[in-house]
């Protein structure tokens, strides 16, 4: 167990979508005597406004959210705010997210239904300026291999998962529909797909978009 000198509180700042899951992490957070929730956050960009005004020492930060998703905003707090340190604590449970929180500047990720015990550790290691990961995660991210998918691959997948054609996607995002389609094409063959919705559903699933 990491120890926590006298006095010293860890402040936490939580960002996540859902107020239920908010105020039940806050809650069993606050029963630590080290430990003080300073503010909460229901999407990525209030969770960067927030660590620039309170500058918490640790983010608690959910992955999916509207808006800013968790990894941009743990980008961005990193840049902000450098000593506040990032903990992704979720429920999707994807070897793609663990890669791309890592690389965004997150210290730990670990699942939503950690022992509260265990969260508390795990808040204290990442102040202390250890890294924390769920070990079942970390160990398929290394057999899954880094996402694959360009920036740009990414993009149009993500839009496409809703049935959107290579033309809508293209008004979107200021391409050719032609160069929209040679990016669909380029991440169904990466993926190992057979079409653009298989490629969509195992991209999701990998946690790389």
């Amino acid at each position: 167990m990491v120890s926590v000198s006298a006095g010293d509180t860890i402040r936490l700042l939580i960002a996540d979508d859902q107020a239920l899951v908010r105020g039940a992490l806050g809650a069993l957070l606050e029963l630590e005597p080290d430990l003080t929730v300073v503010g909460m956050a229901a999407d990525g960009a209030e969770a960067v406004r927030l660590a620039g005004e309170l500058r918490p020492d640790v983010c608690l930060m959910d992955i999916q959210m509207p808006g800013m998703d968790g990894v941009e905003a743990t980008r961005r707090i990193r840049q902000a705010s450098a000593g506040t340190r990032v903990l992704v604590v979720t429920t999707f449970a994807r070897p793609g997210y663990l890669r791309s929180a890592l690389d965004a500047g997150a210290s730990g990720f670990i699942v939503k239904d950690t022992p509260a015990e265990e969260l508390a550790e795990a808040v204290r290691r990442v102040r202390s300026g250890l890294r924390v990961l769920d070990p079942v995660l970390a160990a398929d991210s290394l057999f899954d291999g880094a996402n694959p998918l360009s920036d740009r691959e990414r993009e149009v997948l993500r839009l496409a998962a809703d049935g959107r054609s290579a033309a809508a996607i293209a008004s979107e995002v200021f391409l050719s529909a032609g160069t929209v389609r040679n990016h669909l094409s380029a991440a169904i063959g990466k993926t190992g797909a057979a079409n653009r919705a298989q490629a969509v559903r195992i991209a999701q699933d990998k946690g790389w978009i």
